[in-house]
């Protein structure tokens, strides 16, 4: 394909922007343009297949094992198999095969599954019935073989296949509702709007003769975007364009309302659908406790390699006599005697390296994924973080974080909606200075909505009728509210008043539906949108009219939104509503003063203000804010910006008519829970977009802020009346002065930072001035760390994320939490280590794209102070057990190659050497990780205090790391050398009679190694005993069952002869062993001795200097869980209180 040539015909379609290629043309019912409107070139695009599946039948193996082996330590132990395989070395290639093989089968088994469940949800998709339009008539195909071009009938309740763009409905108007609860979460109906141009086909015949193309922007993953035009072709005129945005564009996934049926054109299909680009992975996030795995893994790895270098040099040095260096009994081969030295040396390495190698424990890495995997139901079972109103409990995105929930030191939180219930009732609204207060209950009974409703009016305001007319309709008509009379919605049927149906409203924005309501209240009733004319009805029950023209849409930038409407009498008006920051700008006339002590009135008292503004347009005046909108959406390049300049020239020049106050209640427990969290030792951030007083105001009643706390004010208004520089200074010396004082004093005063968006961009902003003021941000982290708590107010939703990152990336590199319930929070949910999503009335945006979801901001408490630190008390003691028992099973090894001339001989059997770490003790530190309470649950929600203990990663430190690595260093020479002492000067017989010097050749090698190999599993798994505070009947069948089948294996493994293999070096040996007395004795003894270090440690440190959790131990012992919520652990429940 000639790319110049299509490149020149993209530039030419777009009308002199050169530089724009990045868009695609669509030709409608896969219609050639008419003859001289342009070339036809017909694009390939992909079908409408949707494909979420990672493998293939012919990829997976390949695949799968590409990606396993991709970790290191995965491939760690393949390069340990190959130079078993390769090289003569002391143990089989079995003893590493295996428990990777295992390993590696495990994983693939359980992701294999996982891709078969996507493959048969794919599959159910694909093969959906869609109706598409060819030759005039309706035909039935299949989900996967719609194309682009293909204009495609939908029905009512029926989800969109593929991304359409709207050409005709059956309503008269135009328009559809849909639900996009699939897509964000949001369950109200919105409006979407047909081309004008082929609003009027209604039947198949009139849909299949249209001649159109489309040219819009290449897939992006924005779910609210969309820029693109359609050139409709008549005869032999010339074509017709019309702008596309995204009120034209049905997604997939949503589903069709209250319209008999629509005809749309597909545009984006299969993967290229916004759904299906919004449903790409996102960046792996990584806990502490496996960078602390990796940092103890290396750690390993080099005591590892140093001991293979240790044995090679003194395996040489030890053989340098010619009589060591080839003894009778193994005499080399004439290859041996010629082989160089250094390949000698090198091949003993790699040997050595192998005989050592399972100190590096390949099962942890399945058994800490299988403890995540598992334990994360804990958090989805738990019936208290179940929300009745919601019908849902809490979610688990992703279970790799859940031991991080026990590490958080900043709590990053939306206020609106996370902090509050987002379920706003209208409270008041000032008018040109006057106050009006609507009586929504007389006499304990709700009036009627159709009830006329007198209003208290502060002053008197008669001679204001005009203002307040235009106020009210203002609020009537700036908006994008829908109305619905009574019908069944989801199920539940809504709108019933007093037994006759009535009207209620429905809006993606609490605020909107509380505003108009609040109208309602006060006499007017906004009644409809139709034929794009909007009706209300005033208080004098008459109905006015208004023609819709245009409307400016709301955004986070400007915070505002206006529409343009013309009266019956032709009079040209525009209405905006928005923060008084953007609207006290842009205001020429009015009482401003008194509007805005208003408005800081209510943001104190914590309510949500809006300011209404009107502008009367002339003719010229009307024709040149179209003349502007027409062209910005037209701009295939740029739309936005283009959009938000002419906004800006538009909304200007306004007369301020008045403000409203609207009440966000605080959630259930929403103070107690941020007590809790500072009780932790956790601090909590608030991040908002709201007004310094209102949220202030929330603060207090939160209990974030508290009436002793000192305020230290960082806004654009202090920073007018001081330099930046000065004032970030002066607070700093406040801070660091009290805290010198506080060193001194037992009276420590608690202060709390307020700082706007304007003031953190100059924060953040690199330093441009040369003049030794030095970096802002550290002299504002410094200022952060000395209050309890910091309020960010007026914040864009960029601002919030890079709060978050400047905490994390700080020098403390704390682990942060970002909690929100909007698509606003979802750039610092993401920001954050661990991001949790409020389901709340703000879509779901948030919860889609946390790690965890959680009903109500009251249940971050039990998330954190309960399913936190369980789930980090019992995979940091999961880490440090296998490493403490991989010491224990290794440097007796170690050491025995002291005693047999580094010759590489093994100590214990292949059979033991394989199954140390997949059997004999998997289970019981499996269990434990799982199940395991130190203190009770009511204890650590009583006790938020008890989450101090595990901070900063405490018990993953490398001081605990280094005494459980000792620990297991001590109990491996009291196993080695113990039975070596009680090996050579006991005889071991059955009936206790002195042993012969025939009789001593069948007590070697292997009842040596059985013997502490013995010693070892019961020692190792006994100590997980001990250090089990929570017994239940699971956990005794699962220690105990592991230490009988240890034996009845041993029994049997020695006690057949087994037809499969060559040589059977442990036939009888651990009967034999068992069958002595000493034996016994000596296997209690070298226990207790092993256990008691450890034991008498913990007594002395509890006793001298306990820790917070150790005095909740001793004063409120641990009840045990009936053995039925154990058992749930087996059941396919759907919930559990835990």
């Amino acid at each position: 394909m000639d790319f110049s040539l299509l490149r020149n015909i993209i530039s030419r379609y777009c009308a002199g922007e050169e530089n724009w290629v990045d868009s695609r043309t669509v030709y409608i019912g896969h219609k050639e343009p008419p003859p001289g409107a342009e070339a036809y070139i017909p694009q390939r695009y992909p079908d409408n297949r949707i494909v979420s599946s990672k493998y293939t039948f012919w990829n997976f193996i390949p695949k799968n094992l590409f990606e396993q082996f991709r970790r290191i330590a995965n491939f760690y132990f393949l390069v340990i198999f190959l130079v078993q395989l390769i090289i003569d070395t002391p143990t089989s290639p079995v003893t590493s095969g295996l428990p990777l093989f295992f390993v590696i089968t495990v994983t693939a088994i359980k992701q294999g599954y996982e891709d078969w469940l996507r493959h048969k949800a794919d599959c159910s998709i694909n093969e959906c019935p869609v109706d598409v339009v060819q030759q005039e008539k309706v035909v039935r195909t299949q989900s996967h073989k719609l194309r682009v071009g293909d204009i495609v009938m939908v029905r009512e309740d029926e989800t969109f296949p593929c991304d359409l763009i709207f050409l005709s409905s059956s309503r008269d108007d135009g328009t559809c509702y849909v639900t996009t609860t699939s897509l964000d979460g949001e369950s109200s109906h919105k409006t979407y709007y047909a081309v004008p141009d082929t609003m009027a086909f209604k039947t198949e015949q009139e849909v299949d003769s249209l001649h159109a193309t489309i040219e819009c922007e290449q897939p992006q993953p924005d779910l609210y975007k969309f820029v693109g035009r359609i050139n409709i072709y008549k005869d032999k005129e010339e074509p017709v364009s019309r702008t596309l945005g995204a009120e034209n564009l049905l997604l997939r996934g949503a589903t069709l309302k209250n319209t008999h049926h629509i005809y749309a054109v597909a545009v984006y299909t299969g993967m290229e659908t916004k759904m299906a680009l919004n449903y790409q992975s996102k960046s792996q996030k990584r806990s502490a406790v496996e960078k602390s795995m990796n940092a103890f893994l290396i750690v390993y790895l080099c005591i590892l390699i140093s001991k293979a270098v240790i044995n090679t040099v003194l395996k040489y040095a030890w053989q340098w006599s010619p009589d060591r260096d080839e003894p009778w009994y193994n005499h080399r081969t004439e290859n041996e005697r010629q082989r160089h030295v250094v390949i000698r040396a090198f091949t003993d390495f790699l040997a050595f390296m192998v005989l050592f190698n399972y100190i590096i424990p390949v099962s942890m890495y399945v058994t800490v994924e299988m403890q995540k995997f598992l334990g994360s139901y804990f958090i989805t079972w738990d019936e208290e973080m179940f929300d009745e109103e919601l019908g849902q409990g809490a979610q688990v995105n992703t279970s790799d974080l859940n031991e991080e929930l026990g590490q958080v030191e900043y709590v990053f939180t939306d206020k609106t909606g996370t902090l509050t219930e987002n379920n706003m009732e209208f409270i008041e609204c000032c008018v040109d200075g006057n106050v009006y207060i609507p009586h929504a209950i007389c006499n304990g009974q709700i009036l009627s909505a159709a009830s006329s409703i007198d209003m208290i009016d502060s002053s008197p305001g008669g001679y204001r009728r005009e203002y307040e007319d235009l106020f009210f309709r203002a609020l009537c008509l700036c908006h994008t509210v829908q109305v619905k009379e009574e019908e069944t919605v989801d199920g539940i049927k809504r709108g019933i008043h007093q037994g006759r149906p009535t009207s209620f409203y429905i809006s993606s924005s609490p605020d909107e539906v509380a505003l108009v309501e609040g109208m309602k209240r006060l006499g007017y009733t906004y009644l409809r949108l139709k034929d794009n004319y909007m009706e209300i009805l005033n208080k004098d029950d008459e109905i006015e009219r208004f023609e819709l023209l245009h409307v400016l849409n709301f955004d986070s930038v400007r915070r505002r939104m206006s529409v343009i409407v013309k009266s019956i009498s032709g009079e040209y008006l525009m209405f905006c509503k928005g923060a008084d920051s953007s609207i006290f700008p842009r205001v020429v006339s009015g009482k401003v003063e008194q509007v805005k002590a208003h408005v800081e009135q209510n943001a104190v008292e914590g309510l949500r203000t809006l300011c209404v503004a009107y502008r009367r347009l002339s003719e010229s005046e009307y024709q040149e804010a179209c003349h502007y909108l027409t062209e910005a959406k037209l701009a295939l390049q740029d739309r936005e910006q283009r959009l938000a300049q002419a906004y800006d020239v538009i909304e200007r020049d306004f007369v301020l008519l008045g403000a409203t106050a609207v009440e966000d209640r605080l959630q259930e427990k929403a103070a107690d829970t941020i007590e809790s969290l500072h009780k932790a030792g956790i601090k909590v951030w608030v991040l908002t977009g709201d007004k310094m007083e209102t949220a202030a105001a929330t603060c207090y009643a939160s209990k974030l802020f508290r009436r002793s706390t000192q305020i230290l004010e960082l806004t654009k208004k202090r920073t007018k009346e001081q330099s930046l520089h000065d004032v970030l200074f002066e607070l700093n010396r406040t801070v660091l002065r009290q805290r010198s004082i506080s060193g001194l004093s037992v009276d420590c005063l608690d202060f709390g930072l307020i700082i706007d968006g304007a003031t953190l961009s100059a924060v953040l902003k690199p330093s441009q001035e040369v003049s030794g003021h030095g970096n802002y941000r550290e002299i504002f982290l410094e200022i952060c760390r000395n209050c309890s708590a910091v309020l960010c107010c007026r914040m864009a939703p960029l601002q919030k994320a890079q709060i978050v990152k400047l905490i994390k990336s700080s020098k403390e590199h704390p682990i942060t939490l970002a909690v929100g319930d909007g698509a606003n929070d979802v750039s610092m949910i993401l920001e954050a280590h661990v991001g949790i999503g409020i389901m709340g009335k703000e879509g779901r945006q948030a919860a889609r794209n946390s790690d965890y979801a959680i009903p109500k901001f009251k249940h971050l408490k039990k998330m954190l102070l309960v399913h936190g630190h369980y789930y980090y008390i019992r995979i940091a003691e999961l880490v440090q057990y296998f490493f403490y028992k991989n010491v224990c099973f290794i440097f007796p090894q170690f050491l025995y190659q002291f005693f047999c001339g580094f010759s590489q001989q093994p100590l214990y059997d292949t059979a033991y050497l394989t199954l140390y770490n997949i059997s004999f003790t998997s289970l019981p530190i499996l269990l434990y990780s799982l199940v395991e309470q130190h203190v009770t649950i009511d204890t650590l929600k009583r006790e938020p205090s008890l989450y101090r203990d595990i901070a900063k990663n405490s018990l993953l430190r490398w001081p605990v790391f280094l005494y459980w690595t000792c620990l297991g260093v001590f109990d491996a020479v009291i196993f080695f050398f113990g039975a070596y002492f009680l090996f050579d000067n006991t005889t071991f017989t059955s009936n206790g009679q002195l042993m012969t010097t025939n009789t001593q050749m069948m007590f070697g090698n292997w009842t040596f190694g059985t013997l502490i190999f013995t010693v070892l599993v019961f020692t190792v798994t006994l100590k997980l005993a001990l250090d089990t505070r929570h017994w239940t009947w699971i956990n005794h069948f699962v220690i105990w069952g592991s230490l009988l089948f240890y034996v009845i294996f041993s029994l049997l493994w020695g006690g057949i002869i087994w037809p499969f293999l060559n040589y059977q070096r442990m036939y009888y040996v651990f009967m034999q062993m068992l069958s002595s007395g000493p034996a016994w004795l000596s296997i209690i003894l070298l226990i207790t001795v092993s256990l008691l270090p450890d034991v008498i440690k913990k007594v002395l440190c509890r006793a001298i200097c306990p820790t917070a959790t150790e005095r909740a131990q001793s004063t409120r012992p641990c009840l045990t869980v009936e053995p039925s919520t154990i058992f749930m652990l087996s059941q396919s429940s759907s919930r559990m209180s835990f």
